[in-house]
């Protein structure tokens, strides 16, 4: 089919829409004005318009496929509908997609009001649509529903996903779609079941996406809350009342309870009432709801948007809107829609396309023209028509005019058609047709192509030069053909002021240039509609001519410098260049031009100006050059350096860099010297640099050598300079000598050293120490104030450690390095001397003495004592003991009976001689005769037992002199030396027993004696073994499921009292035996819970400390358990055959008696079944007291110390565990021994026992201060104490 290029008038003077036929004739209408235009290819093959964003657009919904169909608007019948209301007609797929893509594009319900009234009426407006009632909701989809009512999100925000918590299930009940009338109210109920829940759940409900409606609570909007205490269920409830078109949408529950969440979604239809279109009131209908009146704000956005005045409404006549729209082409709508006040334009249109439109058939035409038609320039085209009637008249129009018969115009009839031919179409015949038929008419357009205007002869190419004439020519096939001269691409302007002209004669056109500059050149084109002619023109300068160059100069310094050249051309103007920079004249630079002559003056030369000098002619590519030289004499500038003297001081290993500016045109040659030495600028570690306007010596690492004087020699064609400079390398000193170190003492020791021999060029402010263990490399400082001398004291040393010491020379530059150690030293001291030298013993012609080691022994040692003697009132010391002594107990021998004697012991160590220890008093020597003292261990003060076969070794110590006579008895009787053996020392006997027997069981009695004073002990051994059986276990009676057993305790009990009883119990038939009872203590027990028609026998163990008995005692008949309610007759025949060793039953017809039993009372007053023993304890080591209690109840235990109860002392901790009683005294010192006493009190009664607790070893009065022990108690205990030693 023909493509449509432009569009005419139709007859009346209106714009006609060029459309392609549709099945039923009708033209569809236009889209919205925002829209864009379809290209002309779907508008000429019959397609709609669907907007697009790059990706195709789904129905909401799954449909029935249907075939796509063009919106057309129809007008109903009323005989069919019955009223004037636009029905809607079938919506396709294509609908669905162009209302998604409107939405998109920003015509939905979010997009913002105009800014001002101007703009509303300058521009297409963007209301908030109504709610489109026409299409039903299941066809309308989900995102139709919400984008319909104006709430909500956009329809690109459904498809992302809500960011929500965890789902649970916490709905029991959940709110359903629902639909209803314009008017009408509903309720939506959600429930929650609260059985699990520990307070309300929070609930939330929304109206689209974000819109929260309890914002939105009012006349049309109730949000209810209730709970049922039995069910347990929270019930909430949203009510709408008098629901209106843009409550339809989707709503959404949320409930919210800790980390748990549940939501429901539903879909809410309000139906418009069914009323015909005269009752509708169009222009409020199309109208944006504002804050003025009454439902503003009620879930929708019109709250929003810009507050505006409500326009008052005027009075006029009632107009059908409807009917002038059905009448009106469709560039008039908007036209219209602004005329009655209409501003929602989109919802309009959308409305008026579902209207549906009656086709009328056609009367006179059975065939009309087609849309359109496209034909060549110079080409014939027929314009076919089929009547209905071959009689009507028909008239052909071109542009509303009537086409008369011509050579242009043939008409013809062949039947029922009638064709107009169009003989050699121009581009006049590109305009709109039509034919009329009576009434009716049809139209179309023609479109006329044009042919190509081609290139015939081309443009040729042209070479001149500069103010010549350039004439292009271009010959093309047709006359007066439009075509296009180009340059270089670009459009030539033509204009009047312009320097290009153009010219046609024919099919010749012509561009012409008058006077021709360099700018001329370039590619010209001409463009005709069937081809392009390009050609290049070319225009060049005249040739130049050099009279005079420029000229090589070399200026000093200061001096004018003046430069000059002639060219031709004269006029030529051109630039100065130096170095390839632009030279601009100034105040010091002149550029003169006159005629052929070019010059150019400097008045006072500097170094800047030197360089090569370049005049370029403008246009040509040929230049003069020249070099400018400048030269100055050379300089070195010292002054800027600001050393004193030119001398420069550096510490030696630092890096010098010495930079001094020079001078000099051209650059002088530099060269460096230190005495005759020439520094070179590749040496390695000393080099000497020069660049630019100064000359560098480096010195990488600077070293002592590196000081004296260095010379500078400067040198260039305008002459020489020279200049010195003086470096002086300052370093640290050198290390001092080793120190020497001539005294030692214990922690110290005396140390000297000579001076460095280099101080490093400054002076010597002093010196740092460092020792450090000869086996250590760990150096420390012990001075950190420098030590102006050359001697020093070392303290604080380990005693015994070998140690190394080192000095550091310090000066201005900074630490020299250590000097060599000197010889390895320990310090050593002797010992203190020695402490605690007592007397032991003295005989006749011996004294024994014993001290203690020194209290500090030092590094050293202690290698051994020497002990020293003399007579009272000598001088004279006597060594004992020629060689050294390690034991710190010495006899002196030889001694003069009767005679009084001092005595002193010293240490040796390495060190030497410790200080003496003399006796305070002299020694008689005489022997002293000391009473027996028997010191009985306090495990011995108690029965000591042991079990048979052990061993038994005793050791009693003892004391007295001269050594005391120690004699045994058993039970008053000698020990045999077979059974038990007996040694004795001067300080104690032991009594060893290898294998312990029953008959070493007793009391045996030690004996020691000196002279007539003798001290005696006993000492209670008790040999142990385990019990034998108990005798005559007899079973005492037999009752129910109860057995009373009844024996007398074992005839050994295995030298140990009986602990207890073990009874077993073994069925007959398997004589399997099983433990009823352990530990029992008495001698009668009823065994229970026997199994009913068993017969049992038992046995018992008795058991001491050392265990159960070896063998058991059975009882010799057995007990047989009858069930109640047997005949005794029965019972007792059976059981004598069966068991003829079981008890003799009752005669038949007697009943068994039931003995009746009282619950003994276990109640008894506290009795002490062990009581306290008198105990003798160490100073500083706990001791304990023990005794044992039996009472019930339970009895309450007091402590008392001197008849005072022992309460919240730290000192002092009490236990109580099965009846045993313990009082711990921790650490008890003097003041804590006394009488003791344990209380036991119940309601029954109350009982005590006693103990005397004597605490040996004391403090001194000063110790007992620092213990913080009150002075009264103090006196108390040094009284006591000097009452002890008495009677000893």
């Amino acid at each position: 089919m023909p493509e449509p290029t432009k569009k005419d008038e139709t007859p009346n003077g209106q714009p006609e829409e060029s459309v392609a036929p549709d099945s039923n004739g009708a033209l569809p209408l236009p889209e919205i004005s925002l829209e864009v235009s379809p290209p002309p290819e779907a508008v000429a093959e019959g397609q709609e318009p669907v907007e697009t964003d790059g990706k195709q657009p789904e129905p909401a919904e799954p449909a029935e496929p249907e075939p796509v169909q063009a919106v057309v608007a129809q007008e109903p019948s009323p005989a069919e509908n019955g009223s004037n209301q636009p029905q809607p007609v079938e919506v396709g797929v294509k609908e669905q997609a162009e209302s998604s893509n409107t939405t998109e594009k920003g015509e939905g319900p979010c997009s913002p009001p105009p800014h001002d009234e101007d703009d509303a009426a300058a521009t297409t407006p963007s209301p908030t649509p109504q709610p489109d009632d026409s299409v039903p909701l299941p066809e309308m989809g989900r995102k139709d529903s919400v984008w319909s009512l104006g709430d909500g999100q956009a329809p690109e925000d459904l498809d992302k996903p809500i960011d929500t918590p965890p789902r649970s299930t916490l709905l029991i009940e959940s709110p359903q779609s629902a639909s209803m009338a314009v008017g009408g109210d509903i309720s939506f109920v959600a429930k929650v079941e609260a059985k699990d829940l520990l307070r309300k759940p929070t609930v939330k409900w929304f109206k689209g996406k974000w819109m929260d409606l309890a914002s939105k609570t009012g006349k049309h909007l109730q949000l209810k809350e209730t709970f049922d205490r039995q069910t347990k269920i929270h019930t909430f409830e949203m009510h709408i009342i008098k629901a209106k078109e843009n409550y339809a949408g989707n709503y959404r529950c949320e409930v919210t309870y800790k980390d748990k969440f549940d939501s429901c979604s539903f879909d809410l239809e309000v139906k418009e009432a069914e009323t015909g279109s005269q009752n509708i009131d169009i222009r409020s209908a199309f109208k944006r709801s504002s804050e003025g009146q009454e439902d503003a704000g009620e879930l929708d956005f019109s709250g929003l948007l810009k507050h505006r005045e409500p326009k008052q409404q005027d009075d006029a006549p009632d107009v059908d809107v409807w009917e002038i729209l059905k009448n009106a082409r469709p560039d008039q709508y908007e036209k219209i829609a602004f005329m009655y006040g209409i501003t929602d334009l989109r919802g309009l249109l959308r409305r008026m396309k579902k209207i549906p439109k009656e086709e009328k058939k056609s009367e006179a035409f059975a065939k009309k023209l087609e849309p359109a038609y496209q034909v060549d320039k110079g080409g014939k085209i027929r314009l076919v028509v089929d009547l209905a009637d071959p009689t009507v008249e028909l008239k052909w129009y071109k542009n509303g005019q009537e086409i008369r018969p011509s050579p242009k115009y043939i008409f013809e009839h062949k039947g029922t058609q009638r064709i107009m031919v169009i003989n050699n179409c121009s581009m006049n015949d590109d305009a709109a047709y039509s034919v009329a038929a009576g009434d009716e008419k049809c139209a179309t357009e023609l479109f006329v192509k044009e042919l190509p205007v081609k290139i015939v002869k081309g443009i040729e190419p042209v070479k001149t030069t500069v103010n010549e004439r350039i004439e292009l020519e271009c010959e093309v096939s047709e006359e007066g053909a439009q075509v296009k001269w180009m340059k270089n691409g670009v459009e030539v302007p033509t204009g009047v002021r312009s320097r290009y002209r153009v010219k046609s004669e024919g099919t010749k056109h012509f561009l012409v240039i008058d006077d021709a500059s360099r700018e001329d050149t370039g590619t010209y084109s001409l463009m005709a509609s069937g081809g392009t002619s390009e050609a290049h023109v070319k225009v060049d300068l005249k040739p130049l001519k050099i009279y005079q160059d420029l000229q090589d100069m070399t200026v000093k310094l200061g001096q004018p410098l003046k430069l000059h050249c002639e060219i031709y051309p004269g006029n030529v103007p051109g630039r100065w260049y130096r170095n390839g920079q632009l030279i601009q004249p100034n105040d010091r630079i002149t550029i003169i031009h006159r005629n052929k002559v070019h010059r150019l003056e400097i008045e006072a030369s500097s170094l800047h100006d030197a360089g090569d000098y370049t005049f370029v002619p403008e246009g040509y590519s040929q230049s003069l050059s020249a070099k400018i030289h400048i030269i100055d004499p050379p300089r070195v500038h010292l002054d800027s350096l600001n050393f004193p003297d030119n001398m420069v001081t550096i510490v030696a290993g630092n890096k010098l860099r010495l930079e001094i500016p020079i001078s000099g045109e051209p650059a002088p040659r530099v060269v460096w010297m230190k005495g005759e030495r020439v520094i070179l600028e590749s040496g390695h570690r000393v080099r000497a640099e020069t660049y630019g306007d100064q000359t560098s010596l480096t010195i990488d690492i600077t070293e002592r050598e590196d000081s004296g004087n260095y010379k500078i020699v400067l040198q260039n064609e305008a002459g020489e300079a020279t200049a010195s400079v003086k470096i002086k390398v300052v370093d640290i000193p050198d290390p001092p000598e080793a120190p020497l170190v001539p005294v030692v003492g214990g922690d110290w020791c005396s140390m000297t050293w000579e001076p460095p021999k280099y101080d490093g060029g400054s002076p010597i402010l002093g010196y740092f120490i460092e020792r450090k263990k000869k086996q250590s490399s760990r150096w420390m400082r012990l001075n950190f104030d420098l030590i102006k001398e050359t001697s020093f004291e070392p303290k604080k040393m380990i005693e015994g450690v070998p140690y190394e010491v080192r000095i550091f020379a310090v000066n201005a530059i900074g630490v020299s390095k250590p000097s060599e150690p000197s010889k390895a030293f320990t310090p050593l001291a002797v010992t203190s001397e020695p402490t605690m030298l007592v007397v032991d013993d003295v005989t006749d012609t011996t004294v024994t003495v014993k001290w203690r080691p020194p209290e500090t022994i030092g590094a050293a040692g202690l290698d051994g004592y020497i002990v020293e003697y003399c007579i009272e009132g000598a001088n004279d010391w006597v060594v004992s003991n020629t060689e050294l002594t390690e034991k710190t107990k010495y006899t002196i021998t030889g001694l003069t009976p009767g005679s009084k004697i001092l005595v002193r012991v010293r240490a040796i160590n390495a060190a030497g001689a410790s200080p003496p220890r003399t006796l305070q008093h002299s020694v008689l020597v005489k022997e002293v005769i000391e009473p027996p003292k028997i010191r009985v261990p306090r495990h011995l003060k108690q029965t000591y037992t042991r079990r048979v076969g052990e061993a038994v070794n005793l050791v009693v110590p003892f004391m007295g002199k001269p050594r005391p006579k120690v004699t045994w008895l058993k039970e008053g009787n000698p020990i045999e030396p077979t059974h038990v053996s007996i040694r004795n020392t001067d300080c104690d006997s032991i009594i060893f027993i290898r294998k312990a027997e029953r008959s070493h069981s007793g009391k045996y009695e030690m004996t020691v004696q000196v002279e007539n004073h003798v001290d005696t002990a006993i000492i209670d051994i008790q040999i142990v073994d385990l019990p034998g059986p108990p005798q005559c276990v007899t079973i005492e009676d037999v009752w129910g499921g109860n057995v009373a057993l009844v024996w007398t305790p074992p005839k050994d009990n295995g030298n140990s009292p009986i602990t207890g009883y073990t009874i077993q119990k073994a069925d007959k038939k398997t004589m399997e035996w099983f433990t009823c009872i352990e530990h029992y203590h008495r001698t009668c027990i009823t065994i229970t819970e026997l199994v009913v028609g068993n017969e049992y026998f038992f046995r018992m163990y008795s058991e001491n400390m050392c265990g159960l008995s070896e063998a058991a005692t059975q009882t010799k008949k057995s007990a047989l358990i009858v069930k109640e309610g047997i005949s005794p007759h029965d019972t007792a025949q059976h059981q004598y055959h069966a068991q003829p060793h079981s008890f003799t039953l009752p005669p038949t017809g007697m009943q068994m008696k039931t003995h009746e039993f009282n619950d003994r009372d276990f109640k008894e007053a506290p009795k002490f079944t062990q009581p306290l023993i008198n105990t003798f304890a160490i100073a500083g080591y706990n001791a304990t007291l023990n005794c044992s209690v039996r009472a019930n109840p339970r009895p309450k235990v007091i402590w008392m110390k001197n008849k005072i109860a022992i309460l919240d002392d730290p000192r002092y901790r009490m236990f109580s565990n099965q009846g045993v009683c313990t009082l711990e005294i921790r650490k008890p010192s003097p003041y804590d021994g006394g009488m003791y006493t344990c209380k036991a009190i119940n309601d029954l009664g109350e009982a005590q026992v006693d103990c005397k607790l004597e605490v040996k070893g004391g403090f001194t009065f000063y110790e007992l201060m620092q213990r913080g022990v009150p002075l009264h108690l103090i006196d108390k205990y040094m009284n006591e104490h000097k009452i002890v030693e008495q009677e000893k």
